[in-house]
């Protein structure tokens, strides 16, 4: 019998709206999430525990677990205390941090995790991947998608603008991503999966070309929903590419070389974006690519987050190392020192101009 469709890893639900957080408990009692109302819910000290005043009644077979950090042995100290309380599912109630430990955790114990989160810092809310800080540095691990996404774009709207700045910045990198899938298609013949290349590009267009701000619902909705798709995407093609070319290559290095002094990944990956852009030729497409950003107030220079040339040019040369085996521009034009210097003056003087 010929196979007529496929399945997508995605979430059950997705609610996105202001209020949303008021139906958490409907959502939770959905019952492919919790026939029982047992849930373990891990929340940070900050953003998490205010909140946890508020729906904690409507939760009240619920236990609450505060996790430290965003650590590998944080999430490895969540799954242990969650372990025996025969749960239905893990609910991560927080920032980036809280959402990564609780999507490794529940993957550990193997429950489902129910994905709330406060700010709209990235595109790992949503992802099969989670992200912790280890004895080595920082690693990625793989991980079920959440089963529920909920967002309250009234709890968005109260976090610290740099949250949604930096989801911007990363949202917006897909499209330099997707051509970077492009190239390695042309030149190595990597394939490319075309649902996950269409959903994360269209994302990243849909946030590029809203003419709103950080402050209207209409751009948090489309800001929420393009990074919840960039981690579906990531879900269909089995792997980062839909969302991760030189862009963020860029921000590992920044991340590696200068771990006490580097901005947030979404500013970092935003300024990746529009450079790589630029060093593939697409001109107009990264001058305004940047003007978005400043628009958004997100940097566009290595400047804008303390930074002096020299050291920008530095992470342009390291960025490969980061991710072996994969191809975008960086490794197509295997720029040296001086190449790379001069493509940046020519890169600020045009985004100035």
């Amino acid at each position: 019998m010929p196979v007529l469709t496929r399945l997508i890893p995605s979430p059950v639900v997705v609610d996105i709206r202001p209020g949303a957080l008021d139906d958490l408990a409907s959502v939770l009692s959905d019952q492919r999430i919790s026939h029982s109302g047992k849930l373990a819910v891990a929340v940070s000290g900050g953003s998490g525990a205010k909140l946890r005043e508020r729906i904690a009644p409507a939760l009240p077979g619920a236990t609450w677990y505060e996790v430290g950090g965003g650590t590998l042995d944080d999430a490895i100290r969540l799954a242990g205390a969650i372990k025996a309380g025969h749960y239905d599912a893990v609910v991560g109630l927080g920032g980036g941090k809280i959402i990564d430990c609780a999507k490794f955790a529940a993957a550990r114990v193997g429950l489902p995790l129910v994905a709330v989160p406060t700010n709209l810092a990235h595109d790992g809310l949503c992802s099969p991947v989670a992200t912790l800080d280890n004895d080595a540095g920082r690693g990625s691990y793989g991980v079920p998608n959440p089963i529920a996404v909920v967002i309250d774009l009234d709890v968005i709207r109260e976090a610290p603008a740099r949250f949604v700045r930096a989801g911007i910045g990363d949202a917006v990198s897909n499209i330099s991503a997707i051509a970077d899938w492009e190239l390695a298609n042309r030149v190595n013949g990597e394939k490319i999966d075309g649902l996950a290349a269409a959903m994360a590009r269209q994302a990243g267009e849909a946030v590029l070309r809203h003419p709103g701000g950080i402050g209207d619902n209409g751009f948090l909705q489309v800001l929420a929903e393009a990074l919840v798709l960039s981690g579906i995407a990531m879900s269909v093609s089995g792997d980062s590419r839909p969302s991760s070319g030189a862009c963020h290559e860029i921000n590992h290095a920044f991340d590696l070389l200068f771990p006490k002094r580097a901005a947030s990944h979404g500013e970092q990956c935003g300024l990746g974006a529009a450079f790589a852009m630029y060093l593939r030729g697409a001109h107009e497409e990264s001058a305004y690519m940047a003007e978005v950003l400043h628009r958004h107030g997100l940097p566009v220079l290595p400047e804008e987050i303390g930074f002096t040339v020299d050291e920008f040019v530095q992470v342009v040369e390291f960025a490969p190392q980061t991710r072996p085996g994969r191809y975008t521009i960086l490794e197509h034009l295997d720029l040296k020192t001086n190449q790379i210097k001069d493509i940046y003056t020519d890169y600020a003087k045009a985004i100035g101009s």
